[in-house]
């Protein structure tokens, strides 16, 4: 989610990105609901093979529209490998050159599942703890990435200082 007001607001001449190249990255989706186990809600993202942390995250249906979402996002990090499960979407969207089907090389990315299910009950499998609206359920998630995936190297900065 991208908070329009916000951006809007920002002085972008003086805005400082800090946007590095990625050689690889794992693909994967999970899912979770929202009311009923009849109303899936899956959580799209990529992470850099080599450091495990999130570049992007999508929260949408089980449809290529998700994942093409994504991939537009991935765009600017010049990914030159993904590697992904065999959903048949990545064989559609993707090109087929650079993407690798396989569990070798998506363990990372199988345990940020874990850790995300542990830490998020709304992503638990069997849990008492469920999302009531989609719009509810997309906020939780998207705060709890965004605080302790994208904030976390300037919280150590301002440690250091």
């Amino acid at each position: 989610m991208i908070n329009y007001p916000l951006l809007e607001q920002l002085e972008l001449d003086t805005l400082d990105v800090d946007l590095y190249e990625v050689e690889e990255a794992e693909m994967d989706e999970m899912w979770s609901f929202v009311g009923s186990k009849k109303q899936q809600r899956w959580l799209w993202h990529a992470i850099d093979h080599a450091t495990g942390r999130i570049l992007a995250y999508v929260l949408a249906p089980h449809k290529d529209e998700a994942l093409v979402k994504l991939v537009n996002l991935l765009k600017p990090f010049g990914i030159k490998h993904f590697f992904t499960d065999a959903w048949g979407g990545y064989e559609r969207i993707l090109d087929p050159n650079t993407y690798l089907i396989g569990k070798q090389n998506t363990r990372k990315i199988e345990r940020k599942h874990l850790t995300l299910r542990t830490r998020i009950k709304r992503l638990a499998r069997k849990t008492i703890c469920f999302s009531k609206s989609i719009l509810m359920h997309d906020i939780v998630i998207g705060l709890f990435i965004n605080r302790h995936e994208f904030c976390f190297q300037s919280s150590l900065i301002s440690q250091q200082m």
